[in-house]
Order: C-alpha cells, then sequence, then structure tokens
C-alpha cells in the first residue's frame, strides 16, 4: 500500500482467499485492505497514538439517516458525555478532496453536530472547527489532542 502523509504506524496484516486484510481496532474483527480503509486505519492510529484519543470514544462505518436515505459515516470520535466531538470523512489517496468532499462531510454533521470536522484522503489532511453562531466552519492547523 502507499505511504501517507502521517507518522509511522503498524498494522496486522493477513492474507485470505488471494485479499489482503487489515486487522481493524475499533470494529475488532479483520477488514478487506482497500486504499479508503488503509486511509482509515493509519487516522484511527493517529487519533489514538498521536492525539491521545481512546478507542473506546472512537466509532468507524455507522450508518445514520439523513432526509431519509442512508449514509455512513468513516470516523465518529465521541466526547465522555456521548456528544460528538469529531467527524472524519476518509478519502482514498487518489480521490482529490474538493468542495464536494467538505459538502459531504457538512451534510453528514447536520446529523451529529460535531465540534470538529477532519477530512484526510492520507495525503492532504483539513480540520475545521465549527461556528455554529455564524453558521460557518474555521480551518485549524491540527484537529486538537485529547483532554478530559
Amino acid at each position: 500500500m502507499q505511504k501517507l502523509n502521517f507518522p509511522a504506524y503498524s498494522f496486522r496484516l493477513k492474507n485470505s482467499e488471494n485479499k489482503t486484510l487489515i486487522f481493524d481496532t475499533i470494529r475488532k474483527k479483520f477488514v478487506r485492505l482497500t486504499p479508503e480503509e488503509w486511509v482509515r486505519a493509519h487516522t484511527v492510529k493517529y487519533l489514538n497514538e498521536s492525539l491521545g484519543y481512546p478507542l473506546s470514544l472512537i466509532n468507524v462505518e455507522k450508518e445514520i439517516l439523513l432526509n431519509g436515505t442512508k449514509k455512513r459515516y468513516d470516523i465518529v470520535v465521541f466526547n465522555s458525555n456521548g456528544s460528538i466531538h469529531l467527524i472524519v470523512e476518509c478519502k482514498a489517496p487518489k480521490v482529490k478532496i474538493t468542495q464536494e468532499t467538505f459538502d459531504q462531510v457538512a451534510r453528514y454533521n447536520l446529523k451529529t453536530d460535531a465540534t470538529f470536522l477532519m477530512i484526510t484522503n492520507g495525503l492532504e489532511h483539513y480540520f475545521c472547527q465549527m461556528d455554529y453562531e455564524n453558521g460557518k466552519y474555521n480551518f485549524l492547523r491540527e484537529i486538537p489532542a485529547y483532554s478530559l
């Protein structure tokens, strides 16, 4: 798999039926290693190992209902009170991050009311803090590290 713009992390990989699988530490099972899954795995490691977010507060690949349509978010990080701290949209490295990508995560956020948004294709990362009072998001250099 392609080297990404994250610190070097170790992953559990295995082959099964001519497919490479990666162990998902959140779902606690091996999943098919796709380019997007490679980015998602790195992002979870980044949030946990580099920023200190507990794995118990991180959720991946869950379904939400948005305007009557089922959608799946990539990663959500909860606050200890159950509110949503961060929503992350992961794309494969070859996928360019565009305004459409921002619009997608903003639509998901209509349902989640996260404090922060992150969009990554593994090579480029964008971080935003929501400003609900003014109806916009403010770009940040990075997401703040975990704190109680």
